[in-house]
């Protein structure tokens, strides 16, 4: 394997750079990913696009399908809608048990969550479209200490298996369903101050709405861009 810079192999800055374009949106959810083509715009051969292919695959962000070769995970209607109101059953149950159950330390550990999550940019330095790894990383922290205080661990454990599946329309909620005027800051506050509060039904509500609106402007950006008969990448 030919290796870049001393540390990184080829193959892995193919899969950086692929795992980049798929998440700005540059590669749409659903379009076909062929050799040819990637060959030209990665400048790599068949044999390092199919060592990054399969990485991407078992991060699901590709997929393999046969007699398909490799595409971009989809972006499935039904099983966002099917995963977004399962998340909002569960997700609300496990908050509203947090905010009733929680310590002082899940105080603690919920606050200094936001303080972090507040100071990291949202998206990458070079690319506006691109949420960063940081941000992504403070996000699921935040909302992993908003869920932490629940005593029962086995729900608390589906709970946060469901956010690591929509982990992938998150991401994709940026550049695909970019909405300028959304407050994403505003919403990360009012979800902390209802749980400080102690106010279950509030912070249900909050978080309700900040789950449903990210599958809403998913939604809007499939049919404005036709997600269902994606094209290749040229």
């Amino acid at each position: 394997m030919v290796a870049k810079g001393g540390k990184q192999t080829l193959s892995d800055d193919v899969r950086t750079r692929l795992r980049a374009d798929i998440l700005s949106g540059r590669l749409l959810p659903g379009c076909r990913l062929k050799f040819p083509v990637l060959s030209t715009r990665y400048e790599a051969s068949v044999s390092v696009l199919r060592e990054a292919l399969v990485r991407l695959t078992e991060q699901g962000l590709v997929r393999s399908e046969p007699h398909q070769g490799f595409v971009v995970t989809p972006l499935s209607r039904e099983q966002l809608w099917e995963l977004t109101e399962a998340r909002v059953e569960l997700e609300t149950l496990v908050l509203r048990r947090s905010v009733v159950e929680g310590d002082l330390a899940w105080e603690s550990r919920l606050v200094a969550a936001h303080h972090t999550l507040e100071r990291i940019p949202y998206t990458t330095e070079d690319d506006d479209q691109l949420v960063d790894d940081s941000w992504a990383n403070a996000h699921a922290a935040f909302h992993e200490a908003l869920l932490a205080g629940c005593s029962n661990q086995r729900l608390l454990r589906i709970a946060l298996g469901l956010r690591d599946e929509a982990e992938l329309y998150r991401r994709w909620s940026q550049p695909l369903g970019d909405e300028p005027g959304r407050n994403l800051a505003g919403e990360h506050r009012a979800l902390l101050e209802a749980a400080l509060a102690r106010d279950p039904d509030a912070s249900a509500a909050a978080l309700c709405a900040h789950v449903r609106h990210t599958t809403e402007l998913l939604l809007a950006a499939a049919d404005r861009l036709d997600l269902d008969h994606p094209e290749s990448p040229a």
